[in-house]
């Protein structure tokens, strides 16, 4: 709790999963309603892009958002792990 309340732990990666699911229900719905309300082929074939290549270009998006917190957070782990007085891991390089 305390990570969360100084901000360390971020909020917004689990609204962006949260979003992601609301948009890409309404895109599919969206492209259903043009499926089949279309007047003409190519409403129709228009509903069919949207329900096919809608989810994909709501993902891509949602994806790029969260990129950016991990690199935060790998940035953030980095930082914790360099700091001064902490013990460094891994194998150390003896020179004769």
């Amino acid at each position: 709790m305390g990570d969360f309340l100084s901000f360390r732990r971020m909020l917004t990666p689990i609204i962006i999963q949260v979003v992601y699911w609301v948009v890409t229900v309404g895109v599919v719905l969206a492209g259903l309603a043009l499926l089949g309300g279309g007047d003409t082929g190519g409403q129709r074939f228009g509903g069919l892009l949207v329900i096919l290549l809608g989810p994909i270009g709501v993902r891509i998006y949602a994806e790029i958002l969260i990129v950016i917190f991990k690199i935060n957070e790998t940035l953030t782990e980095i930082r914790h792990n360099t700091q001064p007085g902490r013990p460094q891991g891994g194998a150390s390089i003896e020179t004769p």
